[in-house]
C-alpha cells in the first residue's frame, strides 16, 4: 500500500515536472531558445490565479479564475518575446539564457513584492475530496493534475504534427531565414510560441498549487523541469513528459529509501547519466537542419 502511495504521489508531482519541461521544449522546438524563467512563469501563473480565484482577495469562480488567469500570462509570454526577446535576435544563444535568468529573479523579486513571502494556499473546488479505490487513498487534486496532464500533452503533440501553425513553428525552427522566404511570419510565430509557453506555466503552477502551498521561490522548480527536459530530450514533447514523470518518481522513492538529501540531487544524477550516455535524452527526435 506504501509503495501504491508513493507511485500515485510520484506520478501526480511528475505531471507538473512535465508540463514546465513541456514549455521549456515548446520554446526550444520553435525558437532554439532556452527560457530559464520557465518556473517563474509557472510561479506567477498561480499567483495570478490565487488573485483571482480566493476569497481573501477577488472571489471569482475557480474555473472563471483559471482561464483569466491563462490569458493573462499568454499575454504576458508574448510581451516578453516581442519586447524583451525579440531584441535579442541574431545574437548568440547564451545571451538569451542570461537574459532570461535575469527575468526571471525578477518576477520573483515582482511576486513577493505584491504577495508577500509567506507559503499561501490556492483555493480549489476539490480541495479535501478523496477517493477510495481498493483501500488506496486518491485525492481528487491528483485525478485533475492527472487528467489534466494527458489532455494537454495530447493536444500539443496534436498541434505540432496536424496543424499549419505547429508545422510552420518547427519550419521556424529548422531554418529561420528559409522560414520566412516560405512566407511564415517567424517574428508572429515566435510570439504565440511564448504565448502558450506562458499559458502552459500557468496550468503547471494551478496544478501544482491544487497539491500544496505557493510562494515566489516555487519559480525554482523549473530548475527540476529543465533537468526532466534534458532527461526527456529537448526535442521531444512526450520525452518532456516522460522526463517529468521520471524525476517526480525518483523523488519520493529515494526520499523514502535512502539517505535524507539524496532525494534532492538524484534527478540531476540522472540528467547527468543520461548526457553521458545518450546526449540528445532518452526520447530525442533527433532530425538534421533542412536548408
Amino acid at each position: 500500500m506504501e509503495f501504491a502511495q508513493l507511485l500515485l504521489g510520484g506520478i501526480s508531482g511528475g505531471c507538473v515536472y512535465g508540463l514546465v519541461a513541456l514549455g521549456f521544449v515548446l520554446i526550444y522546438k520553435a525558437t532554439e531558445s532556452v527560457n530559464f524563467a520557465q518556473g517563474d512563469l509557472m510561479m506567477l501563473g498561480a499567483f495570478f490565479t490565487l488573485q483571482f480565484v480566493n476569497a481573501a482577495y477577488w472571489g471569482l469562480p475557480f474555473w472563471l479564475g483559471l482561464a483569466m488567469a491563462v490569458v493573462v500570462m499568454a499575454v504576458i509570454g508574448y510581451a516578453m518575446e516581442a519586447l524583451i526577446i525579440r531584441r535579442l535576435f541574431g545574437q548568440p544563444q547564451f545571451a538569451v539564457v542570461i537574459l532570461t535568468i535575469a527575468i526571471g529573479f525578477v518576477l520573483r523579486f515582482l511576486a513577493g513584492f505584491i504577495w508577500g513571502h509567506e507559503p499561501l494556499t490556492l483555493e480549489t473546488p476539490f480541495a479535501g475530496q478523496n477517493l477510495s479505490i481498493m483501500g488506496l487513498a486518491i485525492s481528487v487534486d491528483e485525478v485533475f493534475v492527472l487528467g489534466t496532464t494527458v489532455v494537454l500533452t495530447l493536444a500539443l503533440y496534436l498541434f505540432f504534427a496536424k496543424t499549419r501553425l505547429g508545422v510552420a513553428m518547427q519550419a521556424s525552427s529548422q531554418n529561420q531565414l528559409a522560414a520566412y522566404y516560405m512566407g511564415v511570419p517567424v517574428k508572429r510565430i515566435h510570439g504565440l510560441v511564448w504565448a502558450i509557453s506562458g499559458g502552459i506555466a500557468t496550468i503547471a503552477g494551478i496544478l501544482f498549487a491544487s497539491r500544496g502551498s505557493i510562494d515566489p521561490n516555487l519559480g525554482l522548480l523549473g530548475i527540476k523541469a529543465f533537468a526532466a527536459a534534458v532527461i526527456g530530450g529537448f526535442g521531444s514533447l512526450p520525452g518532456a513528459l516522460l522526463g517529468g514523470l521520471i524525476v517526480g518518481l525518483v523523488e519520493p522513492f529515494s526520499g523514502r529509501y535512502m539517505p535524507a538529501g539524496y532525494s534532492q540531487i538524484m534527478p540531476y544524477a540522472i540528467m547527468l547519466v543520461v548526457l553521458v550516455i545518450r546526449p540528445n535524452g532518452l526520447f530525442a527526435q533527433v532530425q538534421s537542419k533542412k536548408v
